[in-house]
């Protein structure tokens, strides 16, 4: 039989301004803000003796960190969103988690308010 497999996800928030500079027109282009919502699950066997899969407590502390940097800021300023899409929303959080959590599986993205998200796979 083989070892069983498990997934654990922890979630932080965070409100943050962008605009989408290369869209021509429309609302993208004008400065707003969201609420956003990241998940990060971690994919994995439990490890013994505690018989989980990674500390919580650690993934919830690195993800609030991540998500810290981007509070009440303006999100085209950070480095890899100057186009501050979901999509490179997922890639920012995966860049600062991967090396702390090698079973990352997956980021979700999304702005609860107005039914949006973005996943990424791992």
């Amino acid at each position: 039989m083989s070892a069983a497999v498990f997934e654990i996800t922890k979630s932080a928030g965070f409100d943050a301004a962008h605009h989408l500079p290369v869209v021509k027109g429309g609302p993208y282009t004008r400065l707003h803000g969201h609420s956003f919502r990241v998940e990060a699950t971690i994919r994995g066997e439990a490890v013994e003796p505690v018989g989980w899969v990674v500390d919580l407590g650690e993934l919830d502390r690195a993800l609030k960190a991540v998500a810290e940097e981007l509070d009440h800021g303006l999100l085209n300023e950070k480095p890899g969103l100057e186009s501050p899409t979901l999509e490179h929303l997922c890639l920012y959080f995966v860049e600062r988690l991967k090396s702390g959590f090698p079973g990352l599986s997956r980021i979700v993205v999304s702005r609860p308010t107005v039914g949006e998200s973005c996943a990424l796979n791992l």
